[in-house]
């Protein structure tokens, strides 16, 4: 399953707190056809049939198809000069 670090949760809970989301709302992450990457967006909930990781409050939802393509992924934050920033890298271990 994704896993979530402590910088990418603080950063989603933030993230979702200044857009005004509902307690419900969190990230999406699915597979972008058209570029071949994985896009992220907020939402104000889960969309049906959306795989839900909850880490200490920063949810993120993903389409089954998007859920088993990042289940050894571990979804990372960090500043950059235009923000915050999201990685996704391999799950150590």
């Amino acid at each position: 399953m994704l896993t979530v670090t402590e910088t990418a949760q603080t950063a989603i809970r933030s993230l979702s707190e200044q857009a005004g989301l509902p307690d419900t709302g969190g990230v999406r992450l699915a597979v972008d056809d058209g570029q071949g990457g994985i896009q992220m967006s907020l939402a104000p909930e889960p969309a049906a049939g959306d795989h839900v990781v909850d880490d200490a409050g920063a949810r993120v939802f993903m389409p089954a198809e998007t859920s088993t393509l990042l289940e050894t992924q571990q979804l990372d934050a960090a500043a950059t000069p235009e923000g915050t920033g999201f990685t996704l890298r391999s799950q150590e271990g």
